[in-house]
């Protein structure tokens, strides 16, 4: 049985020749092999370790998972689609309303499995039916609305819990990793998320020296004196333990919160498998749905142990694009990296230790770009906003997601924000769509990102590859 884990030595096993690429099956030698798995860990640290401090999680756990998560998906693809996966952004949101309405971490965590257990039947819905389903239920002026909508509704998050926590600080690292994000370049531009907290805790500290303590929220509800950078609890921590586990907990309002971001679930495997597929020169149409099953069911893994939710990460992506490296190998390596740090209670203790402020001037940057994903769907996807079928839908949700707007049943039981805005974007289209005229609907919708060939040829031939594979 063929699980995608004997690699070929690529020439000499030390540098690509000019203009070829280490495919997926292929390796450079080991040191190299694991200093690039360490570099993909790096990558993938800015995200994947702030994602679980703002959702209330263990970061240790986090990251510990992601490693597990990752063999997972290289295992379930049998080496040939090479990811990386993280802890999803895109459930943040999700987490700040459902601990605002009383919801624990065990509540939190809960959400996120059920929305895996969906991922995990949406991807064998695709492995059976073909990619073409997704696009039918859920056009490009649909995921694009739903991914905006769940970006912008952290704004409230950003403006009231962390840029107030210490407001010199946010806009210095808001600045800092705007630049950074801008102006470096190669690799290091796509760990710019992990270079803008490295300078927050830098000026945290150069502040804390040269003006005391800042009298701010602090854990808690009421403003009292505290040290912006209090690193007390590294001291504290083993060097080598075992991250916190809990049990999820099931509730219905909270699950209601949390599905809609299987959308922008599926938007992200899509596009990312397209995207490495165009990178390897491989048709992996055929492995997409397999990529979202194993996406879910890494996903419901780590939940169940209390861990965030995970999927493919496009920073990861973007080292591979640099180095012209597609080894699986290399991304094996990456996971041991991240079980090792998971298995250290110190490392946990720092990423704990993250400044408000810091995170301020993050989140702003971070959950903007969160939202204007949406917007680039829609412009690769050449939506026609002018067409009424498209606008009304769209506006009218992402108002209500990004305004919290609520409409209640009863005394127990409402409906709101990320939630009522996705259901108002999907059952919004589709309705108008049933009663508009036929010269609203005369442009025929464009393929999703990351499904390419659907004419009788291509699809046949993504059947045969998947049928091989």
């Amino acid at each position: 049985m063929d699980l995608g884990v004997r690699w070929k030595l690529h020439g000499d096993g030390r540098t690509p020749a000019p203009g070829a690429v280490v495919r997926p099956d292929e390796r450079l030698s080991w040191p190299r092999t694991i200093g690039l798995g360490a570099q993909h860990v790096v990558a993938m640290f800015g995200a994947s370790f702030v994602a679980p401090v703002l959702m209330g999680l263990d970061p240790n756990l986090a990251i510990m998972m992601s490693g597990v998560a990752t063999v997972i998906f290289l295992l379930a693809t049998k080496g040939r689609v090479p990811s990386y996966l993280g802890c999803s952004l895109s459930f943040v949101g999700v987490a700040a309303v459902i601990r605002a309405s009383g919801g624990t971490s065990a509540t939190v965590t809960g959400a996120v499995f059920v929305v895996g257990v969906v991922l995990f039947l949406v991807g064998l819905a695709v492995q059976k039916f073909g990619a073409r389903i997704i696009h039918a239920a859920m056009p490009p002026i649909v995921t694009g609305a739903v991914v905006m909508l769940i970006g912008f509704n952290l704004a409230p998050v950003t403006a009231s819990t962390y840029w107030p926590a210490d407001q010199w600080t946010a806009l210095l690292v808001m600045l800092f990793t705007g630049l950074a994000v801008v102006c470096l370049r190669g690799f290091w531009s796509r760990i710019a998320i992990f270079l803008g907290l490295l300078f927050g805790y830098g000026i945290s500290w150069v502040f804390d020296r040269v003006f005391g303590k800042i009298h701010s929220v602090s854990g808690g509800t009421e403003a009292v004196d505290h040290w912006r950078l209090d690193l007390s609890a590294v001291g504290k921590a083993d060097w080598i333990g075992l991250p916190s586990f809990h049990a999820p907990s099931f509730e219905w309002s909270a699950i209601l919160v949390a599905l809609p971001v299987v959308i922008a679930l599926i938007a992200e495997n899509a596009g990312h498998v397209k995207a490495v597929g165009e990178m390897t020169g491989d048709n992996l149409d055929g492995k997409l749905g397999t990529a979202i099953s194993a996406d879910g069911a890494a996903s419901m893994l780590s939940t169940a142990v209390g861990g965030p939710p995970n999927t493919t990460y496009s920073e990861n992506i973007g080292v591979m694009a640099a180095t012209r490296v597609y080894s699986t190998a290399a991304y094996w390596a990456a996971a041991g990296f991240a079980l090792l740090f998971g298995l250290c209670p110190k490392f946990g203790a720092i990423v704990a230790a993250i400044p408000g402020g810091v995170l301020g001037g993050i989140t702003v940057i971070l959950y903007g770009m969160i939202g204007l994903l949406g917007a680039q769907i829609w412009i690769n996807a050449k939506v026609d906003l002018r067409n009424p079928l498209n606008l009304v839908p769209a506006a009218a949700g992402i108002i209500i997601g990004v305004g919290n707007v609520s409409l209640k049943f009863t005394d127990n039981f409402s409906l709101s924000g990320i939630a009522l805005g996705t259901i108002v974007v999907i059952t919004g289209y589709h309705v108008l769509r049933a009663l508009a005229p036929a010269h609203l609907k005369s442009q025929e919708p464009l393929l999703d990102s990351g499904t390419s060939s659907y004419d009788d040829k291509g699809a046949a031939a993504a059947k045969d590859q998947s049928a091989n594979s």
